[in-house]
């Protein structure tokens, strides 16, 4: 396994050991500058992987967090920008240069300058990580290690370590300096298995999750579908909602993979879904994936054990890519889809 993309999801614990403390202090002065500007709502935006961190953010934290992919944004503004004063953007990006993060920032300026903005970015010389609002906003820009810029086609390090990042600047009880440390553990002791589980090549392969381990369940489709370059079919949901239509995608060349939500009472729902798919579909390979199961992980009982379940995925889409004859870092080729998404045409919105 030469990839880039192997290195980068191997990497992870010895990212999260070294970026712990230096996160720790920098997420703690975010936090107080925050906590001064009291702001009413917090957008969490990006595009595509970097914007399901938002989602998975927001169904982890709750309260004023509100997930809105720039993707939307720039596209639709009026789904956010009539919101009055007291606003926090947070925009996430490995590259902080994709044509939505830059159409954000330019909407930002334009339209609402008196929103607040953090900027989160694996790219030191990215839009993200320079560009300042013209005010009264503030702008401030959290800029990542760089071994969190990945070279290969798919978010890894950066998405974990993105989520990670956001997550110490917004939750005040979340210490990165202990955390990270011992998530590191925590993934070192798993990955080795995760590339030698049994893993015949499906045709269709379906992730399902409740709470904020349905944003999870969302990046691993992904993950899959871009690394086979769309051969493998996927889809994902939420644990209850996935009775209710999308369980008509299960067929005898389908893999099933069910987080197990490390509140017990919430799953006793996941456990109860992976039981009836195995029941009804003898046949399919249904993997449970958390404390215990299938996929054993050890958690750290804290906001960050979510990227801990996106591992398996990770490499499943990474071994899945070599047994269809692909580039793992590069599956598409450049043709239809590249890794860094430009030169989409965006037009001048007026409020």
């Amino acid at each position: 396994m030469n990839s880039f993309t192997a290195r980068e999801i191997d990497a992870q614990p010895a990212i999260w050991r070294e970026w712990a403390a230096p996160l720790a202090s920098q997420a703690g002065q975010i936090r107080d500058w925050i906590a001064s500007r009291d702001p009413r709502e917090v957008w969490l935006s990006g595009a595509g992987t970097s914007a399901y961190i938002g989602e998975v953010l927001a169904r982890q934290l709750g309260g004023n967090l509100r997930a809105l992919p720039t993707t939307d944004l720039v596209s639709v503004p009026k789904l956010a920008f009539d919101v009055p004063g007291g606003i926090l953007s947070i925009q996430f990006g490995r590259s902080g240069d994709s044509s939505e993060s830059i159409g954000l920032i330019d909407l930002l300026d334009a339209h609402r300058p008196d929103i607040d903005r953090l900027q989160i970015t694996c790219n030191a010389d990215s839009a993200l990580a320079r560009r300042q609002g013209p005010g009264p906003g503030q702008t401030r820009s959290l800029i990542l290690p760089g071994a969190t810029h990945d070279r290969g086609f798919a978010m890894t390090s950066s998405f974990t370590t993105l989520y990670l990042s956001a997550l110490a600047c917004l939750d005040a009880q979340f210490d990165a300096k202990d955390v990270l440390p011992r998530l590191a553990d925590a993934a070192q002791a798993v990955l080795p298995d995760l590339w030698q589980h049994p893993a015949p090549l499906p045709d269709r392969a379906i992730f399902l999750g409740s709470g904020a381990l349905t944003g999870i369940a969302r990046e691993s489709a992904l993950k899959v579908l871009e690394l086979t370059a769309g051969r493998t079919i996927t889809q994902w949901d939420s644990t209850l909602g996935f009775r209710h239509g999308p369980k008509a995608a299960v067929d005898d060349r389908t893999a099933v993979f069910v987080m197990i939500h490390p509140d017990p009472r919430v799953a006793r729902y996941d456990h109860d879904l992976a039981s009836e798919i195995r029941r009804q579909f003898p046949g399919i390979s249904v993997t449970t994936i958390g404390p215990g199961c299938d996929i054993s992980l050890s958690l750290t009982e804290t906001p960050a054990d979510p990227v801990l379940y996106v591992l398996p995925a990770q490499i499943l889409a990474h071994r899945w890519s070599e047994a269809l004859g692909l580039p793992v870092d590069d599956p598409f080729a450049g043709r239809n889809l590249t890794r860094v998404v430009s030169g989409v045409r965006l037009y001048e919105w007026q409020a």
